[in-house]
């Protein structure tokens, strides 16, 4: 069934098309273990620097310097004295449990490890003593390039096998919304190109290389 423009304008065939692109990017970050997914449409790489501030434990990360919202930090690096970069320790508060984490904090130094309150906010441990400029180089994943009502020739920046996927999504939200006669059939169609991009993002890391560990055996 064809409709127009005046039933199923433009803005709602970007906004259906930027809602699957928000589905495709959670399976990409949520399937990555080496290898970190990006919209190839994004221009600037996903690492960022900001400033260290004497006596300044937690940092914020929300957006990057293009205004993509920041979805979760995947590594920070501190610059030191010799003005090289080197990756700060991950730490948890689930493996201090029992002490108090304010003992890292007890005096300032030169960070050495870091701990992630939230997906995009740390605190470093101990506290800085000292202001470096970009002191920090944290890296990230990041919401999507998202498209425009006036995007005439932009491609989704995925795998092109996945490409057809955001056609059929806006075609089935559109004959939902207008109760359309092949709603059932758009909704078979979604659910191929879905299992389609999750067995995608299931082998992309095919070029990693897979590593034996010996699994524990506890004995009575």
């Amino acid at each position: 069934m064809r409709v127009d423009s005046n039933q199923w304008p433009t803005s709602r065939i970007v906004n259906s098309v930027n809602n699957y692109l928000d589905l495709v990017t959670g399976y990409a970050i949520g399937a990555d273990s080496r290898f970190q997914w990006d919209d190839t449409n994004h221009t600037k790489l996903p690492i960022g620097t900001t400033n260290l501030v004497a006596n300044q434990s937690d940092y914020s990360f929300l957006t990057d310097e293009q205004g993509n919202t920041i979805l979760t930090l995947s590594r920070i690096d501190l610059l030191d004295s010799n003005g090289n970069y080197s990756q700060l320790e991950l730490i948890d508060q689930a493996d201090y449990e029992g002490q108090g984490l304010d003992q890292l904090q007890a005096t300032t130094g030169i960070p050495s490890a870091y701990d992630k309150i939230a997906d995009n906010i740390i605190r470093l441990y101990p506290k800085p003593s000292t202001s470096v400029t970009a002191g920090i180089k944290f890296y990230f994943q990041r919401t999507a390039s998202y498209f425009a009502a006036t995007d005439t020739t932009k491609s989704p920046g995925v795998a092109p096998l996945l490409h057809r996927g955001f056609v059929i999504a806006g075609a089935y939200d559109g004959a939902l919304t207008l109760g359309l006669s092949n709603l059932q059939a758009l909704s078979v169609e979604k659910q191929v190109e879905e299992k389609k991009m999750q067995q995608y993002f299931s082998i992309r890391n095919q070029d990693s290389s897979k590593v034996l560990t010996m699994k524990p055996i506890l004995f009575r």
